[in-house]
């Protein structure tokens, strides 16, 4: 007793972990049983990668929990290799290694004693030396105990300044396994990437380490900071008289300054320039190399002549075999997919895209070419697949890509692997961006024709680039604009005031029936409750919508009362029954329970699938919705069926999906719902602009409702902002 009165006073400890009996794996926190001496201590902190069987030493204080009693609260520590034949067999036993289980850990300690976690580190084929372990599963232990090693370095050196768990897997993805040595040379590195590390926090370190305001790493990584950043905006490149300001005002210090090290960069090629007229534009030099080469194939592609030629006698043909008759615009969009070498074909809702595109597919395949068809996301992919009545594959699935060593992606298809199509014809073009643009184009071989198809009046793509509106307005391809609306279309109020809008004239919100309907309510609070009471009771009432299939909420923000975050969580509660269930998993304040309707928000391509057919492979992309049909706590898993696909998450994983009941428009692109509910309240003025409500209208396939102030739906349709994307594409394909 005198003992632990005794220790109960001290700042630090040291002891032995006997056992983790919590951890949060997206933040660290771990509640862990320390034998001290001859007595067991309740340690709780912060102290990710913690094991049982490691020894430590603690620092931190006692303090009296009301509920737990006394524990020592973790404000740092510092691990110890296990030592002993008992210890390092305690620490392999806890599951601390992926491929060794307890058997396994025994036979290890039985051969090797105190030697064993040196001979997995430096010696791993002597492990295969052991009954049941393979020469790839002796490797295998061995690189997941050296990576094991780098993550706790990385997040010892980081923990101290916020830098979570999730974030020091992604750093050490990203720079390797000397990633705790890099970032002590140059912290500055840590904002260089995409690693959800802010440059503020770098700021932090940098200052730890003594390295100066007017040092040049720090004024070039504020420049590349900048260029990121805004590439999540949709620029490519910056006009230095754009750029130097905000780089002054993020850095405080003199512009000549900055100007002196991004011409430096600029020299050592981590930076590209471009100069147009009288402004000097910086580039990334990704984006650079990837715009200019998308420029000089289209150059080289619509040069060559095309030696294809469609006559009327064939048109009518296809006309009559499906009962149609092709408008004027619709002939001349078939001659040119034939005439060119690559077309552009662009319509609103019901000026017949699809009819044409039909009759191009059907006339090609009489000729007996290839066609391929491809869109940016899985759903725009199964709507193209609908409406043609041919497979199309998303981009990535058509390329082949895979994700390369957690850093970037690779596409198996290249000019060296080219497409075996003769025709390529990708559908919802508007979403491409400059990278993803550059890998198809660098995929089609010499002869291929390349059809595009878009609406130019929808929102451009969420990531980098403006390819469709570039290559447009260059006037170096071909393009054809049905903007006739069909007779069967004009009976729809979805598309007779989608076109009222984006011609600047009001929409009809008379609600005498049909698909477009418009209840005005005024404040946050009414406009969320009508939204909820049409979800969860009168849209399945009246039209038998199921609520979560069926009907998708499309939020203008994800902030404010309504807003996407608030209205996923209110619409969680009143959807699904499971909300209140112990059974959930969480991520950042965020429940997860079984029947959420979830939105995979990045690519990842290494996810596997399967189905119940037997089927499996590879790949979740962003934009694709699920539904949680199982959730394991114990395991911190959860499935998600995808269509048909079901794919199994782990915590490592909760990053890359949101609550799905309500989702921004940006975040709907290129996909189609039964129903579509636009609350409008609150929205901040950048995003109150017509292109964005277009956006929204134009998803839903059978009825349109829009909730909130008529005087705010009419100031959207007034505003005709233009999303302004600083890009190069135009300017090469000019040269």
């Amino acid at each position: 007793m005198k003992e632990n009165q005794a220790l109960k006073n001290e700042r630090f400890i040291t002891g032995t972990v006997q056992k983790i009996t919590y951890k949060n794996s997206q933040n660290g926190y771990t509640v862990a049983v320390i034998r001290v001496g001859r007595e067991n201590v309740t340690a709780v902190g912060t102290m990710p990668f913690l094991c049982e069987g490691e020894s430590a030493d603690f620092e931190g204080g006692f303090v009296v929990h009301p509920t737990y009693g006394t524990q020592f609260a973790v404000t740092g520590y510092d691990r110890k290799t296990p030592e002993t034949s008992a210890a390092i067999l305690k620490y392999l036993s806890s599951g601390a290694i992926k491929g060794i289980g307890q058997s396994t850990a025994i036979k290890i300690v039985e051969k090797f004693g105190v030697n064993s976690l040196r001979i997995i580190e430096d010696n791993p084929g002597e492990l295969a030396s052991i009954r049941g372990i393979s020469a790839e599963k002796a490797a295998a232990i061995s690189e997941e105990f050296k990576n094991q090693s780098a993550l706790k370095s990385i997040n010892l050196l980081l923990a101290p300044y916020g830098v979570t768990p999730e974030q020091c897997v992604r750093i050490y993805k990203t720079l390797g396994a000397g990633c705790a040595d890099i970032i002590k040379d140059n912290p500055y590195i840590l904002c260089k990437y995409d690693l959800d590390v802010s440059f503020e926090l770098t700021e932090r370190i940098a200052l730890d380490y003594g390295i100066s305001a007017d040092n040049d790493k720090r004024i070039a990584a504020g420049i590349g900071y900048i260029l990121r950043q805004n590439l999540s905006n949709g620029h490519t490149a910056l006009p230095q008289s754009k750029l130097f300001p905000v780089a002054q005002r993020l850095l405080e210090c003199d512009i000549m300054r900055i100007e002196c090290v991004c011409e430096k960069m600029i020299a050592a090629f981590e930076l590209s320039k471009k100069v147009i007229g009288e402004e000097t534009f910086v580039s990334i030099p990704e984006y650079y190399s990837a715009e200019e080469y998308i420029a000089a194939r289209i150059k080289a592609l619509v040069s060559r002549p095309s030696g294809d030629a469609i006559d009327e006698l064939e048109i009518d043909y296809v006309q009559n075999k499906r009962g149609i008759k092709f408008a004027e615009n619709q002939r001349r969009a078939i001659k040119l997919a034939f005439g060119e070498n690559m077309m552009i074909l662009t319509g609103g809702p019901g000026t017949g895209k699809t009819t044409a595109l039909c009759g191009i597919i059907d006339l090609f395949e009489r000729r007996g070419a290839l066609v391929t068809l491809a869109a940016p996301t899985g759903r725009a992919a199964k709507r193209i697949t609908e409406l043609t009545g041919r497979e199309a594959k998303t981009v990535h699935r058509l390329l082949e890509a895979e994700w390369v060593d957690g850093k970037k992606t690779r596409f198996a298809r290249n000019e060296r692997n080219p497409l075996l199509c003769d025709v390529l014809i990708v559908d919802e073009a508007s979403m491409l961006d400059s990278l993803l643009f550059e890998a198809l184009i660098r995929s089609v071989k010499l002869g291929c024709k390349m059809i595009l198809v878009g609406d130019t009046d929808q929102l451009p793509g969420i990531s980098a680039g403006n390819v469709l509106a570039d290559l447009l307005q260059s006037g170096k391809v071909a393009s054809v604009a049905l903007n006739e609306v069909f007779r069967q279309s004009k009976e729809s109020l979805i598309v007779n005031n989608a076109h009222a809008i984006i011609n600047n004239l009001k929409p009809d919100i008379s609600n005498n029936g049909g698909d477009f309907f418009f209840f005005e309510r005024q404040g946050t609070d009414a406009v969320v409750d009508t939204v909820l009471e049409l979800c969860s009771n009168r849209l399945p009432a009246a039209y038998g919508f199921d609520p979560v299939k069926d009907i998708q909420v499309l939020c203008p923000s994800r902030k404010l009362g309504a807003g996407s975050f608030n209205l996923n969580n209110l619409l969680q509660q009143r959807l699904n029954v499971n909300a209140k269930d112990t059974a959930h998993l969480s991520y950042k304040g965020v429940y997860y329970c079984k029947g959420d309707k979830v939105m995979q928000i990045k690519n990842n391509y290494d996810l596997p699938w399967e189905k119940e057919n037997g089927e499996s492979g590879f790949g979740v992309f962003n934009g694709d919705i699920g539904v949680i049909t199982d959730i394991n706590v114990a395991a911190s898993s959860m499935r998600i069926l995808y269509d048909d696909k079901y794919v199994l998450y782990y915590a490592d994983n909760f990053s890359e999906i949101e609550l799905a009941y309500a989702v921004t428009v940006h975040k709907s692109q290129g996909s189609e719902f039964d129903c579509v509910i636009l609350p409008l309240s609150g929205i901040p003025s950048p995003l109150a602009y017509r292109n964005l409500l277009y956006t929204a209208i134009t998803r839903a396939k059978k009825l349109f409702i829009g909730v909130g102030s008529k005087e705010l739906l009419f100031k959207m349709c007034d505003n005709n902002k233009k999303t302004l994307r600083y890009t190069l594409l135009k300017e090469f394909l000019s040269e």
